[in-house]
């Protein structure tokens, strides 16, 4: 089944405001900003259990000129079993200094699943961008680990039509066992996150997320700067949950995270 979601944001004086939102089973949006912030905060929900064999969702986000949106998701993003697979495409489309935050709960790939994902983001100038994902090895309490036939995640960040980063996630755990050496080896969750922000210090932010890292138990992480100037975190885990708080943790840091 073909889905499709479509959000635009736009500004009001010092508001962000939800100017048009179309969607298809089954998916829905909440506006959840209420009265807190200028920020426009939305949860995408679905009725559907998770992704199924033949599902194919279309997802566009366009932000108008010094918009920001926060972009929730409702719980744990569950693939089932397949026989030929299921697609999402993603397209975000950010206008001059505009702001978007997206951290979703993890993608929990079960046993037999095949997923393909692309999300792509075209910027313009003075944007902030920080977009977190989450990869588990599936349903690990039922004994259910690396059982996924076939993963691929690629996330695009373009501005003027040049590539400023590319990071594609393959999951194949039949070609290239996930617990060998130089792959995930002990663990069993990843995760990364990109944050881009010209108006930061990424230098000395990266120094305070190094600390905040150090105090996390049972991970394993690492933080570089990309050609662009953007921070990428990467993190490998035993758990969805204490990835998530994380980066939660980190949000905070960029003045991201909602304040309830």
């Amino acid at each position: 089944m073909t889905s499709e979601l479509d959000i635009r944001a736009a500004t009001r004086g010092t508001h962000t405001y939800l100017q048009h939102c179309y969607f298809t089973r089954p998916f829905k949006v909440a506006d959840i900003s209420g009265s807190r912030t200028g920020d426009l905060h939305l949860t995408m929900m679905t009725a559907s259990p998770g992704i199924l064999d033949g599902d194919f969702y279309q997802i566009a986000v366009s932000l108008e000129k010094d918009s920001s949106v926060h972009l929730y998701t409702q719980a744990y993003q569950r693939i089932f079993n397949m026989q030929n697979g299921a697609k999402q495409r993603l397209l975000v489309k950010m206008a001059k200094g505009s702001s978007l935050y997206y951290l979703p709960h993890p993608s929990v790939p079960h046993e037999a699943s095949v997923f393909d994902s692309v999300s792509r983001i075209e910027m313009e100038e003075d944007c902030r961008l920080l977009w977190g994902e989450i990869i588990t090895c599936g349903r690990k309490l039922n004994g259910e680990i690396f059982r996924c036939r076939y993963y691929r995640n690629t996330l695009e960040l373009w501005q003027h039509n040049r590539l400023l980063f590319k990071d594609v996630t393959v999951l194949e755990p039949a070609v290239i066992p996930p617990v060998s050496m130089g792959q995930w080896e002990t663990y069993s969750h990843q995760a990364s996150l990109l944050w881009y922000d010209k108006q930061q210090d990424m230098t000395a932010m990266g120094d305070i997320i190094h600390e905040c890292l150090s105090a996390e138990k049972n991970i394993t992480a690492g933080v570089s700067r990309t050609a662009s100037g953007a921070l990428l975190l990467r993190v490998l885990g035993q758990g969805g949950e204490q990835l998530y708080e994380l980066f939660k943790k980190i949000a905070l840091l960029a003045g991201a995270e909602r304040k309830l």
